[in-house]
């Protein structure tokens, strides 16, 4: 790092005693092109598989470290299994102190531990080489798309450090995974601790040292903050827009995992949190993950899986389902999950359209014989031209083939009994319910059907829908309030 960057990145003394590698360091890398890479130092070390994780996640492509004298070593393979359960498969390898070895040995076994990979031979002493890896990077950076695209999604930073700056205040650094963050903005910081969500300000940005307006995801950014302590953050907790991304404990994936049993308790990460979990086995590489602490994750990101005890990484993937609920081998779920992997369903994007629009009722599955086309578009087109109207499978003519296909797919969801919907509708409503329970902290039936125009039995059936995925909750007096799961916390530290 510092041959490349001429920034010193391991800050501790004791780092520096054992040439070392203990927490996470940054840099700036500027390339001949003039592009410039946000570089994250993560430990080596077995040890600190940890906070290689945490260090890790959110990276676009990876710079691996091989001594020319070791060859690749235990943790140079953790690493790469980490780097597959992210989904990073673009990188390069330098295969250091090749001046005290002959690199030959260390390259070969480098390029068949990570193929594609573009392998240099370098000396930090001598400088012999350090010039090929420039160059291996400008060709890796100029391949890479960036993530400056979607800059109206919200903001999600996962945070990695926290100090104070005299005279500023509070002062978090990570990784800028979506959106835009510009000074004077309104966020609410999740933090680790249950039910801690506090509404914070931002009163400046900076780019590795520099004070920017705003600044675009995939930045390496710290950002001073109005409303909160450094001593109230922690690495784990996440920097997103308002009223957007609510916490979860129970995630569908798509994993690669190894020798992994059903049952198994294990370490699930994911930004810079981790959480101990069940595994569940639902079959075809699909696993429910049942989490002991909620994380902050959507559809289509990518979780690291690791084992207790002894520690080493198991694999990892991708997340289909966000906001699940606890279940087996249903056949109708599994046929959804598939799909999902299928990509038959998009990734649910940013804000709390990740919550509430997830489809909670599980659609069955697709008829061995697919309907034919126009019943399909006269259904689907019925459904969605009814707005909050609610169809009955008697008021659909009795096309169940169809009816079946469109649920199996995501496009019409089952509302309450034998009601459908379009799943825009649903998440539509279900955004105004809730926005409505935010603001008035409960509502009756009545109130639900005048505050959205819907009739009383498109009330009742869409607040059965909500009641059944747990995001409200009936009193006994008849009105319905927002359940934890779905309420975002006014105060910062509510018991």
């Amino acid at each position: 790092m510092r041959a490349l960057t001429g920034v010193e990145t391991d800050r501790l003394p004791e780092e520096r005693e054992r040439g070392l590698t203990i927490v996470l360091g940054y840099a700036p890398l500027r390339l001949r092109s003039g592009r410039a890479l946000s570089m994250v130092d993560v430990p080596g070390h077995e040890r600190f598989v940890r906070t290689m994780v945490a260090g890790a996640s959110g990276i676009d492509a990876f710079l691996m470290v091989v001594a020319a004298d070791d060859g690749v070593m235990p943790q140079t393979t953790e690493h790469a299994t980490v780097l597959r359960a992210l989904g990073v498969a673009d990188g390069v390898i330098a295969v250091s102190k090749a001046d005290l070895a002959d690199p030959a040995r260390a390259l070969a076994e480098s390029v068949e531990l990570l193929p594609g990979a573009e392998a240099v031979a370098c000396s930090t002493r001598t400088g012999a080489g350090l010039d090929a890896l420039r160059g291996a990077l400008e060709r890796l950076a100029a391949r890479l798309p960036g993530r400056g695209g979607d800059q109206d999604a919200p903001v999600r930073l996962h945070v990695d450090r926290a100090f104070t700056v005299a005279g500023r205040g509070a002062v978090l650094t990570g990784t800028l995974w979506s959106g835009r963050l510009g000074e004077g903005e309104t966020l609410q910081l999740i933090g680790c601790a249950p039910s801690s969500r506090r509404t914070v300000r931002v009163r400046g940005v900076q780019v590795h040292d520099a004070p920017v307006r705003t600044a675009p995801a995939g930045q390496r950014v710290a950002v001073n903050l109005v409303g909160v302590k450094a001593s109230e953050i922690g690495r784990g907790d996440v920097l997103v827009s308002a009223g957007t991304l609510g916490e979860t404990s129970i995630l569908d994936c798509a994993l690669e995992l190894r020798d992994a049993r059903h049952g198994e308790r294990v370490q699930v990460h994911h930004g810079t949190r981790d959480s101990a979990a069940r595994l569940c086995d639902l079959g075809e590489g699909v696993w429910q993950l049942r989490l002991q602490r909620p994380l902050v994750a959507l559809d289509g990101d990518r979780v690291v899986v690791r084992r207790l005890a002894p520690p080493d990484t198991l694999g990892g993937g991708v997340v289909l389902d966000a906001d699940a609920r606890r279940h087996g081998r249903r056949p109708e779920i599994i046929a959804r999950l598939e799909m999902i992997r299928a990509g038959g369903r998009p990734a649910a994007s940013g804000g709390r359209a990740a919550l509430v629009s997830a489809l909670s009722a599980a659609p069955e599955p697709a008829p061995s014989a697919a309907p034919d086309p126009a019943p399909l578009r006269e259904l689907e087109s019925r459904l969605r031209e009814s707005g909050p109207v609610l169809l009955s499978e008697a008021q659909m003519g009795g096309q169940l083939d169809a009816l079946r296909a469109l649920r199996a797919s995501g496009t019409a969801v089952r509302v309450s009994g034998r009601l459908y919907a379009h799943a825009e509708t649903v998440g539509r409503v279900r955004c105004q319910i809730i926005a409505l329970l935010e603001r008035d902290g409960s509502a009756t039936l009545a109130g639900v059907r005048d505050a959205l125009g819907l009739s009383r039995k498109s009330a009742q059936a869409f607040l059965e829908h909500l009641d059944a995925a747990r995001l409200t909750r009936r009193l006994p007096d008849d009105s319905r309030v927002l359940t934890p799961r779905a309420a975002p916390r006014r105060s910062g530290r509510e018991a």
